[in-house]
């Protein structure tokens, strides 16, 4: 029997990266064998995943298709993600594509190829219960880190975001489901586990939250760490602190988008929470865990940001005891009310604006490191270059580089390892050596 292959193109979060695993598991269930987009086999199948969170990544996602079938011309090309619902229509009208499943459905690949039998080339029907179940394990072929979804979905509607409107309401993975893939991945050889979603700190299922999940991920029994993905700020639920501070399996990270440093701005936003909020949770979490590396993100350039409020913004962050800075310009989205507020920021005023709080964030790593050098760490290693470094990650998220013997490579790679970090020569990066 000939080999059938497929592939995808991911892009965006980690959500969409854990979803991707997960279609690839469906897929190999079926017969195909995954392999990377350029591994040079007779494609049968490519998913490209798409992100519509900015206009630019809509754009990323539209010259995949295209470039990916022109291509491979005999292949299926199946469009899904949250450009699938939120441009439902272009894609339908996209020569490039064969399919389009709804985001919601994404993970139940097998089913719709079928109704391409019937020239059906999408479908609104959507899977939105207040819970739900993969009955798939995340399939990390190419990668020694896995992410597991846990939670779907958002129903904030911050006045910037279209994420609601790809994602649907807010849904929260079956914990026996949830712990049986954990599991799975564990038995696999993961040494680290990404919980992932729109907004983790949402978890529930059935009364079980996001704290008791943490807590019974924690306590199986194996050689591994989690780490939590991006986190909406949840700031009275300061028992998330208490909860990565109690087990040294849970990496001293956190990643909290503030968005913006104002209040003013944070109103405008529709977020619900206020920069003091901010401070308390993220001087509390410096306090009560040594070491832990916290981000955030921030936009710059939002309308009604005016020169003061961008500076009151970059006054905020140098007070807080941050790590690192993912910074923004904002980006309009059409169908989202911020994309009508008259006060648009000027393009080459966020520039600078961007500039400027890029140079900040690198402060703050620099930070970060120096109080890790000629410290221990434990790195879990998951590359080995071909000028003889290992690279990897430590709990509070310092990519690390050693130099080693290639003959001892194998013995740290993909396995816990103690370093002592020497030498910062990056943003969150550092050289060390093992000890």
């Amino acid at each position: 029997m000939a080999r059938k292959y497929a592939t995808a193109v991911t892009i965006g979060c980690r959500l969409n990266q854990a979803d991707t695993a997960l279609i690839f598991d469906k897929l190999k269930n079926m017969g195909y064998e995954i392999v990377k987009p350029n591994a040079g086999h007779p494609l049968s199948i490519i998913v490209i995943n798409t992100c519509s969170v900015t206009a630019s990544a809509s754009q990323k996602s539209r010259q995949a298709a295209r470039s990916i079938k022109k291509k491979n011309p005999e292949a299926i090309v199946v469009v899904t993600g949250c450009g699938a619902d939120i441009e439902t229509d272009f894609w339908n009208e996209e020569q490039a594509v064969d399919l389009v499943i709804p985001n919601s459905s994404k993970t139940k690949i097998e089913k719709y190829l079928g109704k391409l039998e019937n020239r059906i080339k999408s479908t609104n029907t959507t899977d939105e219960s207040d819970s739900f179940i993969e009955n798939a394990i995340g399939y990390y072929p190419f990668k020694s880190r896995a992410n597991i979804k846990i939670q779907e979905g958002c129903d904030c509607f911050c006045t910037y975001c279209i994420v609601p409107y790809g994602r649907g309401k807010p849904r929260s993975r079956n914990w026996n489901d949830t712990i049986r893939e954990f599991k799975e991945l564990i038995n696999r050889g993961h040494k680290e586990i990404v919980l992932t979603g729109v907004n983790i700190a949402t978890y529930n299922d059935n009364g079980k939250n996001i704290l008791a999940l943490i807590k019974e991920l924690a306590n199986i029994e194996g050689d591994f760490r989690i780490r939590l993905s991006s986190t909406e700020p949840q700031f009275n639920t300061h028992e998330l602190i208490d909860v990565i501070a109690s087990s040294p399996k849970i990496c001293r990270f956190l990643h909290l988008p503030l968005q913006h440093g104002t209040n003013e701005i944070l109103k405008r936003m529709g977020r619900k929470y206020t920069t003091q909020d901010f401070a308390e949770f993220v001087l509390k979490a410096e306090k009560q865990i040594p070491d832990i590396c916290i981000g955030t993100d921030v936009i710059v350039g939002f309308p009604g940001e005016t020169e003061e409020l961008f500076n009151n913004c970059a006054d905020f962050i140098k007070q807080m005891p941050l790590s690192y800075l993912h910074v923004f310009r904002y980006s309009k989205r059409e169908g989202t009310p911020a994309a009508d507020y008259p006060d648009q920021v000027p393009h080459n005023i966020s520039l600078k604006r961007h500039k400027k709080l890029s140079e900040i964030g690198k402060e703050l790593s620099d930070k970060l490191i120096s109080k890790q050098l000629n410290k221990s760490v434990k790195v879990l290693f998951e590359k080995h270059t071909s000028n003889n470094e290992l690279v990897g990650w430590s709990d509070n998220y310092i990519k690390v580089r050693v130099r080693v013997n290639d003959a001892m490579a194998d013995k740290w790679f993909n396995n816990f390892t103690k370093v002592k970090i020497t030498k910062i020569i990056g943003q969150r990066e550092a050289e060390g050596i093992i000890i």
